[in-house]
């Protein structure tokens, strides 16, 4: 999905930890995680609340550092650099799902999808034609006039995943995408999310929903902060 290519996995975390102090007290949210992510692959992550699903996306989405290790982007050592640096990367190698959406309510389809674009002073013809490629490649090419408050909820996902399609990134990151819809509009995302993998792009999803971790490649299973259990769906399934 990204114009930035090399040799090597897209993603690589050697002894990540993330500890967190209140009160004198540590919490230990990830306690030494190695995990290897390729491009054009589906992992999903999964484990009981509190395991440390979020904090771990929130580290590869460069919202969070680690207390310790090293995370490595497209070749590129990232865990130290500073909030600037941090969004400039983020802005252009990730591109975000969230359970909540995250719209913009007075704000059009059309002008949440192209925000990310307007953050690069990306010029407004190539915005124009980026916004309305990642519209209909979601389905969603006839709702761009219309505000968040005027869709479903499984189609202000759909406009949430276009937004993170626009800037054509390394990777998305899914958290919970399915959390807050019915099981027919959750079944339509995930469908939605198999066939943007299926063209190329390179997915990790946070999901505490075993029927959804299915439809990914790889499930990762957490466990208080470590990987417990890690395997393909063939291996799941026996055919392997």
């Amino acid at each position: 999905m990204s114009a930035t290519t090399g040799n090597g996995p897209l993603i690589q975390l050697q002894d990540l930890k993330k500890v967190f102090y209140t009160d004198e007290v540590e919490t230990h949210a990830l306690a030494g995680i190695h995990l290897t992510i390729d491009r054009g692959e589906y992992v999903a992550i999964s484990g009981p609340s509190g395991c440390g699903k979020s904090t771990l996306l929130s580290i590869l989405g460069l919202l969070d550092s680690p207390t310790a290790g090293t995370y490595n982007l497209n070749g590129q050592p990232v865990q130290d650099l500073d909030l600037s640096q941090r969004a400039r990367i983020r802005n252009r190698e990730i591109g975000f799902i969230f359970q909540s959406f995250n719209l913009i309510g007075d704000l059009t389809v059309f002008e949440n999808v192209e925000l990310p674009l307007t953050y690069r002073g990306m010029r407004a013809s190539e915005r124009r034609t980026r916004v309305a490629e990642a519209l209909e490649r979601v389905g969603m090419g006839h709702r761009g006039k219309h505000l968040p408050s005027q869709l479903s909820g499984g189609q202000q996902q759909r406009v949430a995943v276009a937004r993170a399609l626009v800037g054509q990134p390394s990777i998305l990151l899914a958290d919970e995408p399915t959390g807050n819809l019915d099981s027919k509009n959750g079944e339509a995302v995930m469908d939605l999310l198999h066939d943007l993998h299926q063209t190329g792009a390179t997915i990790c999803m946070v999901t505490h929903d075993p029927r959804f971790a299915r439809h990914a490649e790889r499930a990762v299973h957490l466990f208080d902060g470590q990987v417990v259990d890690e395997h393909t769906e063939d291996e799941a399934s026996g055919t392997a």
